[in-house]
C-alpha cells in the first residue's frame, strides 16, 4: 500500500457513527434475529472513507466501557443519557471484529474519552507534518479545527473547516470551547449558563474575543442574561472543563502507527457470512477475496452505459429493445409529487442491468437542448405501455399510473412493482422508496433527487434541471429498479405463500388504487367553511372556560404556557416528565390529569377542535384540484407493517368518528347530483377472525348464532342471562373483546374502564375460562413469534416482528401485544384488500354506474347512481362477505346516503 502524495492521517470517531447509524437508520437483523444495522451503517461509512481518501494512514477509536476523568470531575456528567440498548450493545464486539478484519487499526483507550484519543493524535499528527480529516458527527470536535485539521460527518457528506466552523457556530473553532461553556451541552449535559443561548454567546466572544475577555467585562453586560452569567461564575471552570478535549492522553501509539494492513479475508468472509451481508460477501468473492476499499457491493454502470435520447432515430432504437424485451423497467419524471396535477418531464427505460435511456420531453431553461415532442413520444409508447402482455416493472408504479392517465394513457400490464416486492417480502426490514431499498439490498448509495434539484428553497422544479444532471438521475432510477427486481424477485418465488400474496393481492390492487385516487371525492365547500365557523366559535368559548378555570389569560397552544399554568399556578401533580426533566404536557398526560381536573380537559377539547379545523375544515377546501373539482388522497400499500393501507394529503384514515365534530365532517363529502354514496362496512372483522383462528366454540357459536358478541360475551362473563346484561357489563365485554386481540393488560383495561387493576385481571382470568382456546392462540402465537421471529396472516403474509427477542422487557411485551394482534390485523387488511379487487373487477365488467372513491380501515366508499343504490348494495356486499372463506359467516353493514355521515 503506497503513501500517498500528500500525508493525511483519517481518524474516525466510531462511537459517534455507532449510535447515529443505530439511530438514523432502519432495524435490521439476520435471520438469527441479531441486530445487525448498526454494524452494516458503520462499515459503510469506513468503506467509503477510505475510498474516498488514499491514504494508508486511519485510526478508529471508540470510547472504552466504564468511567472516564470527566465523571470524576461531576458526577452529573451525561447522567440523564438512557442505558445504552441491548441491541446496540450487542453489535459492539461483531463491529470491532470487522473493522480489524478489514485490517484497519482500532483504539479503545480506558479512562478518556473517545474525543480525546482523536484531540491528541490529531495535535501529534499536525506536529509531524500530517494533514488530519477527523470523521465525526459530534460538534465538540470542531474545537480541534485548524488550517490542517478538517472535520467530515460521513453519513451526511458534509465538511467543516476554519470558515465552515464559522458559518455554523457564528464563532472561530478557537472560540468553541469558550461556546460551549457558555452555551452548555445537553448531550452531555455540561450545565452551561442558563439563559445563555447559541446567539448571545456568539456575539459575546465576537465582541470581547475569549470567555476570558467576557468576564474582564462582566459588568458592562446587562439584562437578565448579564445576572445570569454573573450569578452562576462559580460553574464556569467545571463547565469549561469538561467543554474541553484532552489533547495529551498517554497513548501507547502515535499517527505513524496507524496504518492500514491487508484485510484479513478468511476473518472478513466468516463474519459476513454470519452476519448476513450478503452483498458484500458477493462482492468480496467476485474480486477473488480482495476486499475493495470503495465500498459499494453493486456499482453504478459507467455513464457511457447510460442514454439520453434526443432525436426520433435514438428512440425508435429504444422503443425496438423495448418492444423485444421480455419485461422492461420504466420511470416518469415530472413537475410535482402530487400525481394529480404532475405532467410528465421525461421517461426513462432499463432493459438489462446497466443499460438504460433518459428521453426528456419538457426540460425547460435557458439553454435547455432541443427535446421529443411530448405528445409524439407518449404516443409512441402508447402501443407498449397499453399493452397488458407487455410486461412492465416499476418503483411505486401507482403513481406513475396516475401521471400517465393526466395524459390520457392507461397503463396496463404491471408485471411487478420493487417497491411492493420488498414490502411483501419483510415489511418492517426498512423503508420501502428505491433509495433505501438500494442501500439495504444492493449496497449501492442512489443519485438523490436533492443532489440533481437542490434542497430547501433553494430547490428547482424538475424540469428546470439540466438535462445531463436529470438524464443521470432518471436512468440510474430504471437501472437500479431493474437491478432490485432482480435481486427481490428470486426470494420471493423461494417463499410460495408470499409469492402468492404479491401476485394474486397486492399487484392486482395497484390499478385499483389508482383508479380510486384518479376518481376522487367530491366535498362540499361551502359545508366545510361552516364547520370552520362553528369550530372557530366554540374553540374561543373553549378558550374562555379554561382562562377562567386557571384563573388568568394564557395561550392555549403554547404547552410552555400550560406547564407554568398546571403546575406552577395549579399545583397540579406530575405524572411525567421531558427528557430535558420538565413537566410534560403531552396528551396522554392531560388525558390522566383531566379524569380529576377540568383545566387539563377543556385543553385536550381545545386541541381537539384545533385539529380538526386545522387539518380537514380549513385545508380539504385547499386541496381540491381546480381541474376536478375534487379532493384526491393518496393511498399507500407498503408503509402499515401489517398490510393495512394508508392514507395522505388528506389523510381519510384519521377522521374521528366517535365525537359529533368527526362525525359532522364527513357530512361534507358528498355525491353529485343523481348519486348516492354509499358505505360498506365489516362487522367486527377482527373478532370473527379470532373466533376462527382460535378455534374457540362459544366465540364461534356467538358469531354463528348472529347474537350480539358483546352481549354474549358479557353473559358468559359475569355468568348471567343475556336478557339481563346491564349496559355496563356490555361495555366491560366490548372493551375485553376489542382489548385483548390488542394484547391489552389488566392494567390497560383497568384504565380504560375506571377500575382497579385486581378487578380488570379478574374479568381477563373470566374471559380466558370461558375462551380457553383463545388463551391457547395467544400462547401459541407468542411462542411462534419467538421462533421464526415472525407471525402470518390467513393468507400468509408475514408480519416479522424483531423486538420479539429483546432483552429489554417493555419493548419484548410491546412485541408480544403487536405478535397476538397482528395475524387479525392483517389478515382483516388482507380481506379488504381482496374485496376491492373483486368488486372493482365486477364494476368494470358490468358497466354499472357505481365507482369505488374510499377504503377507510374496514369500509368502503361508493358513488353510486340513484336508481342503481338499492341493487349495488347487495351486490357489494355479497362480494365482500365472500371475499374470504371463514368458520364463522363475514358480516357486511352497508348504508346509503346523500353524504358519507348519512351512509355510514
Amino acid at each position: 500500500m503506497s503513501e500517498p502524495t500528500e500525508k493525511r492521517l483519517v481518524l474516525v470517531d466510531g462511537s459517534s457513527f455507532l449510535y447515529r447509524a443505530f439511530h438514523a437508520l432502519p432495524p435490521l437483523n439476520n435471520s438469527r434475529g441479531e441486530p445487525t444495522g448498526a454494524i452494516l451503517g458503520v462499515a459503510n461509512m469506513l468503506r467509503k472513507l477510505i475510498g474516498e481518501y488514499d491514504t494508508c494512514h486511519i485510526g478508529v477509536v471508540f470510547d472504552a466501557p466504564g468511567k472516564t476523568f470527566r465523571d470524576d470531575l461531576f458526577e452529573h456528567y451525561k447522567a440523564h443519557r438512557p442505558p445504552m440498548p441491548d441491541e446496540l450493545r450487542s453489535q459492539i464486539e461483531p463491529l470491532h471484529a470487522i473493522i480489524r478484519a478489514m485490517g484497519l487499526p482500532l483504539l479503545v483507550e480506558s479512562g478518556v474519552e473517545a474525543d480525546d484519543v482523536i484531540g491528541t493524535l490529531a495535535m501529534k499528527a499536525v506536529g509531524q507534518g500530517y494533514a488530519v480529516v477527523i470523521s465525526t458527527g459530534d460538534k465538540d470536535m470542531a474545537q480541534l479545527v485548524n488550517d490542517r485539521v478538517m472535520l467530515e460527518n460521513t453519513m451526511f457528506d458534509s465538511r467543516l473547516d476554519i470558515e465552515g466552523v464559522k458559518a455554523k457556530f457564528g464563532v472561530p473553532p478557537e472560540c468553541i470551547i469558550d461556546y460551549l461553556t457558555l452555551v452548555g451541552d445537553t448531550s452531555d449535559n455540561i450545565p452551561g449558563i442558563p439563559k445563555v443561548g447559541p446567539k448571545t454567546a456568539a456575539k459575546w466572544l465576537n465582541q470581547y474575543g475569549s470567555l476570558d475577555g467576557i468576564l474582564a467585562h462582566i459588568d458592562e453586560i446587562g439584562g437578565k442574561v448579564g445576572e445570569s452569567l454573573r450569578a452562576n461564575l462559580d460553574q464556569i471552570p467545571l463547565s469549561r472543563q469538561l467543554a474541553t478535549i484532552k489533547c495529551d492522553v498517554d497513548l501507547p501509539i502515535g499517527p505513524n502507527d496507524l496504518k492500514r494492513t491487508e484485510p484479513d479475508q478468511a476473518a472478513l468472509r466468516e463474519l459476513l457470512v454470519r452476519l448476513e451481508f450478503n452483498s458484500w460477501l458477493r462482492q468480496l468473492e467476485a474480486s477473488g477475496g480482495a476486499e475493495a476499499p470503495t465500498g459499494p457491493a453493486v456499482q453504478t454502470p459507467a455513464r457511457a452505459d447510460y442514454e439520453t435520447v434526443l432525436n426520433e432515430e435514438q428512440l425508435e432504437r429504444w422503443l425496438k429493445k423495448l418492444e423485444t424485451a421480455e419485461y422492461f423497467a420504466f420511470d416518469t419524471e415530472t413537475t410535482s409529487l402530487d400525481y394529480s396535477r404532475a405532467e410528465i418531464v421525461g421517461l426513462s427505460f432499463a432493459v438489462e442491468p446497466g443499460e438504460a435511456a433518459y428521453v426528456p420531453v419538457a426540460h425547460d431553461y435557458p439553454g435547455a437542448p432541443v427535446q421529443l415532442s411530448r405528445d409524439a413520444v407518449l404516443e409512441k409508447l402508447r402501443p407498449l405501455l397499453e399493452n397488458p402482455d407487455r410486461s412492465k416493472i416499476g418503483q411505486n408504479l401507482k403513481y406513475d399510473t396516475n401521471v400517465l392517465a393526466n395524459h390520457g394513457l392507461t397503463l396496463t400490464g404491471i408485471r411487478h412493482d420493487t417497491m411492493l416486492e420488498s414490502y411483501v417480502l419483510n415489511s418492517t426490514a426498512t423503508r420501502h422508496d428505491m433509495d433505501s431499498l438500494a442501500e439495504l439490498y444492493l449496497n449501492h448509495r442512489t443519485i438523490h433527487y436533492e443532489d440533481v434539484a437542490g434542497k430547501g428553497a433553494k430547490q428547482i422544479p424538475f424540469q428546470q434541471v439540466s438535462v445531463e444532471s436529470a438524464s443521470e438521475y432518471a436512468a440510474e432510477d430504471a437501472d437500479i429498479t431493474l437491478r432490485l427486481h432482480h435481486h427481490l424477485w428470486p426470494k420471493l418465488e423461494a417463499e410460495a405463500s408470499l409469492k402468492t400474496l404479491y401476485e394474486s393481492i397486492e399487484v392486482p390492487l395497484v390499478p385499483v388504487l389508482s383508479r380510486m385516487e384518479c376518481t376522487g371525492v367530491l366535498v362540499d365547500v361551502y359545508k366545510l367553511a361552516q364547520q370552520s365557523r362553528e369550530l372557530e366559535k366554540r374553540m374561543l368559548e373553549i378558550e374562555q372556560e379554561a382562562c377562567k378555570a386557571a384563573g388568568c389569560q394564557f395561550n392555549l397552544g403554547s404547552p410552555k404556557q400550560i406547564q407554568t399554568i398546571l403546575y406552577d399556578k395549579l399545583n397540579l401533580p406530575v405524572v411525567k416528565k421531558t427528557p430535558t426533566g420538565q413537566p410534560s404536557t403531552d396528551e396522554s398526560v392531560l388525558q390522566e390529569l383531566a379524569e380529576s381536573f377540568e383545566l387539563p380537559r377543556l385543553i385536550l377539547d381545545y386541541r381537539s377542535m384545533s385539529k380538526l379545523k386545522s387539518t380537514y375544515t380549513d385545508k380539504l377546501a385547499e386541496q381540491i384540484n381546480p381541474r376536478t373539482g375534487r379532493v384526491h388522497t393518496s393511498y399507500h400499500q407498503a408503509v402499515a407493517a401489517t398490510g393495512r393501507l394508508s392514507s395522505s394529503d388528506p389523510n381519510l384514515q384519521n377522521i374521528p368518528v366517535r365525537t359529533e365534530e368527526g362525525r359532522r365532517i364527513r357530512q361534507a363529502f358528498i355525491a353529485p347530483p343523481g348519486r348516492k354514496i354509499l358505505a360498506a362496512d365489516y362487522s367486527q372483522i377482527e373478532l370473527r377472525i379470532m373466533a376462527h383462528i382460535s378455534g374457540d366454540p362459544s366465540l364461534r357459536t356467538a358469531f354463528h348464532d348472529n347474537t350480539d358478541v358483546h352481549r354474549f360475551t358479557a353473559a358468559e362473563v359475569f355468568g348471567v342471562p343475556p336478557d339481563q346484561v346491564t349496559p355496563d357489563q356490555r361495555r366491560s365485554a366490548k372493551a375485553i373483546n376489542f382489548g385483548l386481540i390488542y394484547g391489552m393488560s389488566a392494567f390497560g383495561l383497568g384504565k380504560q374502564l375506571g377500575i382497579p387493576t385486581n378487578q380488570a385481571q379478574r374479568y381477563i382470568d373470566l374471559y380466558f375460562a370461558r375462551y380457553p382456546d383463545v388463551k391457547g392462540y395467544m400462547e401459541t402465537t407468542r411462542n411462534t413469534a419467538r421462533e421464526k421471529g415472525y407471525v402470518e396472516t390467513l393468507f400468509g403474509r408475514r408480519l416479522y416482528i424483531p423486538e420479539i427477542a429483546s432483552r429489554n422487557a417493555q419493548r419484548r411485551q410491546y412485541a408480544e401485544r403487536t405478535a397476538i394482534n397482528a395475524p387479525m390485523q392483517g389478515t382483516a387488511a388482507d380481506i379488504i384488500k381482496r374485496a376491492m379487487i373483486a368488486v372493482d373487477a365486477w364494476i368494470r365488467e358490468s358497466g354499472h354506474p357505481i365507482c369505488m372513491i374510499m377504503q377507510v380501515h374496514d369500509e368502503l366508499v361508493f358513488e353510486v347512481a340513484d336508481d342503481y343504490a338499492d341493487e349495488a348494495a347487495r351486490e357489494i356486499g355479497n362480494r365482500m362477505c365472500r371475499a374470504a372463506q371463514l368458520v364463522v359467516p363475514l358480516v357486511v353493514d352497508v348504508g346509503i346516503g346523500s353524504n358519507w355521515d348519512e351512509a355510514h
